[in-house]
Protein backbone atom coordinates (compact mmCIF):
# COMPACT_ATOMS: atom_id res chain seq x y z
CA UNK A 1 0.00 0.00 0.00
CA UNK A 2 1.36 3.28 -1.12
CA UNK A 3 1.87 6.07 1.75
CA UNK A 4 -0.39 8.92 2.30
CA UNK A 5 2.19 12.24 1.68
CA UNK A 6 2.09 14.28 4.50
CA UNK A 7 3.81 17.59 5.26
CA UNK A 8 4.81 18.48 8.86
CA UNK A 9 5.16 22.51 9.48
CA UNK A 10 8.69 23.71 11.28
CA UNK A 11 6.72 24.52 14.56
CA UNK A 12 5.61 20.75 14.86
CA UNK A 13 9.65 19.84 14.51
CA UNK A 14 10.47 21.97 17.18
CA UNK A 15 7.91 21.51 19.33
CA UNK A 16 8.99 17.24 18.55
CA UNK A 17 11.98 18.61 20.30
CA UNK A 18 11.53 21.05 22.71
CA UNK A 19 8.12 20.01 24.33
CA UNK A 20 7.62 17.29 26.73
CA UNK A 21 10.39 14.45 27.46
CA UNK A 22 11.33 13.97 23.59
CA UNK A 23 14.45 11.94 22.59
CA UNK A 24 15.08 12.78 18.80
CA UNK A 25 16.36 9.17 18.42
CA UNK A 26 13.66 7.13 20.07
CA UNK A 27 10.17 7.97 18.92
CA UNK A 28 7.15 7.26 20.73
CA UNK A 29 4.84 4.92 18.45
CA UNK A 30 1.00 5.05 18.79
CA UNK A 31 -1.15 3.76 20.65
CA UNK A 32 -0.62 4.96 22.94
CA UNK A 33 -0.20 8.56 22.41
CA UNK A 34 2.38 10.99 24.63
CA UNK A 35 2.48 13.97 26.87
CA UNK A 36 4.11 15.82 23.55
CA UNK A 37 1.70 15.38 20.16
CA UNK A 38 4.55 16.88 18.15
CA UNK A 39 7.08 14.25 18.66
CA UNK A 40 3.72 11.68 18.67
CA UNK A 41 3.68 13.12 15.07
CA UNK A 42 7.24 12.47 14.10
CA UNK A 43 6.86 8.83 15.53
CA UNK A 44 4.04 8.07 13.19
CA UNK A 45 6.04 9.19 10.37
CA UNK A 46 9.26 7.69 11.93
CA UNK A 47 7.05 4.31 11.68
CA UNK A 48 6.42 4.45 7.64
CA UNK A 49 3.52 2.42 8.25
CA UNK A 50 1.15 5.15 6.87
CA UNK A 51 2.20 8.68 5.99
CA UNK A 52 5.54 9.33 3.52
CA UNK A 53 6.97 12.74 5.49
CA UNK A 54 7.59 15.60 2.60
CA UNK A 55 10.27 18.10 3.57
CA UNK A 56 11.91 21.22 2.03
CA UNK A 57 15.35 22.58 2.29
CA UNK A 58 13.14 25.90 3.62
CA UNK A 59 11.34 23.55 6.18
CA UNK A 60 14.71 22.10 7.18
CA UNK A 61 16.81 25.38 7.12
CA UNK A 62 14.19 26.64 9.31
CA UNK A 63 14.02 24.10 11.91
CA UNK A 64 17.60 24.00 12.78
CA UNK A 65 17.65 27.90 12.62
CA UNK A 66 14.45 27.83 15.20
CA UNK A 67 16.59 24.75 17.45
CA UNK A 68 19.90 27.18 17.44
CA UNK A 69 18.07 30.50 18.72
CA UNK A 70 16.15 28.31 21.59
CA UNK A 71 19.99 27.29 22.11
CA UNK A 72 20.37 23.94 20.96
CA UNK A 73 23.55 23.30 20.24
CA UNK A 74 24.93 22.59 16.89
CA UNK A 75 25.84 18.95 16.41
CA UNK A 76 22.30 17.94 17.78
CA UNK A 77 20.71 20.17 15.53
CA UNK A 78 22.56 19.20 12.62
CA UNK A 79 21.88 15.29 14.41
CA UNK A 80 18.17 16.31 14.19
CA UNK A 81 18.20 17.47 10.89
CA UNK A 82 19.72 14.52 9.81
CA UNK A 83 17.22 11.87 11.67
CA UNK A 84 14.01 14.09 10.00
CA UNK A 85 15.71 13.41 6.55
CA UNK A 86 15.97 10.14 7.60
CA UNK A 87 12.68 9.58 8.40
CA UNK A 88 11.31 11.26 5.55
CA UNK A 89 13.45 8.92 2.96
CA UNK A 90 12.41 5.70 4.61
CA UNK A 91 8.71 6.84 5.05
CA UNK A 92 8.68 7.13 0.85
CA UNK A 93 8.49 10.94 1.41
CA UNK A 94 11.61 12.53 0.66
CA UNK A 95 13.12 16.34 0.57
CA UNK A 96 11.72 18.49 -2.07
CA UNK A 97 12.25 21.87 -3.16
CA UNK A 98 8.58 22.90 -4.49
CA UNK A 99 7.99 25.45 -6.94
CA UNK A 100 6.82 28.79 -5.91
CA UNK A 101 2.86 28.78 -7.11
CA UNK A 102 1.17 29.63 -3.67
CA UNK A 103 0.28 33.22 -2.33
CA UNK A 104 -3.14 32.21 -0.58
CA UNK A 105 -1.67 32.92 3.10
CA UNK A 106 -0.33 36.59 4.44
CA UNK A 107 2.56 34.89 5.50
CA UNK A 108 4.72 34.33 3.08
CA UNK A 109 6.59 31.54 5.29
CA UNK A 110 3.73 29.83 5.14
CA UNK A 111 3.13 29.87 1.62
CA UNK A 112 6.14 28.34 1.27
CA UNK A 113 4.62 25.30 3.54
CA UNK A 114 1.59 25.20 1.39
CA UNK A 115 4.12 24.90 -1.85
CA UNK A 116 5.51 21.72 -0.80
CA UNK A 117 2.15 20.18 0.11
CA UNK A 118 0.86 21.38 -2.88
CA UNK A 119 3.91 19.76 -5.00
CA UNK A 120 3.94 16.58 -3.17
CA UNK A 121 -0.05 16.26 -3.83
CA UNK A 122 -0.28 16.33 0.30
CA UNK A 123 -3.53 15.00 1.88
CA UNK A 124 -2.70 16.64 4.80
CA UNK A 125 -0.62 19.41 6.37
CA UNK A 126 0.37 19.17 10.36
CA UNK A 127 0.86 22.82 11.92
CA UNK A 128 0.28 24.79 15.50
CA UNK A 129 0.33 27.80 13.46
CA UNK A 130 -2.80 29.85 13.62
CA UNK A 131 -2.80 31.49 10.40
CA UNK A 132 -2.30 27.69 8.35
CA UNK A 133 -5.18 25.98 10.47
CA UNK A 134 -7.27 28.73 10.09
CA UNK A 135 -7.40 28.16 6.17
CA UNK A 136 -8.39 24.15 6.82
CA UNK A 137 -9.31 22.88 4.71
CA UNK A 138 -7.23 24.53 2.61
CA UNK A 139 -7.67 23.37 -1.59
CA UNK A 140 -9.44 20.21 0.11
CA UNK A 141 -6.64 19.59 2.26
CA UNK A 142 -7.05 19.66 5.79
CA UNK A 143 -4.82 21.52 8.07
CA UNK A 144 -4.88 19.23 11.59
CA UNK A 145 -2.87 20.82 14.70
CA UNK A 146 -0.35 18.30 16.08
CA UNK A 147 -2.84 16.79 19.12
CA UNK A 148 -5.70 16.00 16.68
CA UNK A 149 -3.38 14.36 13.98
CA UNK A 150 -2.21 12.24 16.60
CA UNK A 151 -5.13 11.63 18.66
CA UNK A 152 -6.87 10.17 15.14
CA UNK A 153 -4.30 7.92 14.00
CA UNK A 154 -4.09 6.78 17.95
CA UNK A 155 -7.85 5.78 17.60
CA UNK A 156 -7.15 4.49 13.84
CA UNK A 157 -4.30 2.06 14.98
CA UNK A 158 -6.54 1.14 18.40
CA UNK A 159 -9.54 0.26 16.17
CA UNK A 160 -7.59 -2.00 13.99
CA UNK A 161 -6.38 -3.82 16.71
CA UNK A 162 -9.77 -4.63 18.24
CA UNK A 163 -10.97 -8.23 17.99
CA UNK A 164 -13.96 -8.23 15.19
Amino acid sequence: MASVPVVLDVNVLVQAVVSGQSQFLTWPTLPPSTVNPAADCVGVMNDAREFALWLSPHILANTARVLAELGLPGDATQEYVSVLVEIAEDSGGGVLEPARTVHDCPDFEDNLILDLAAEVGAVMIVSDDTDLTAMSPWRATPILRPHEFASRVDATRRAKRRPR
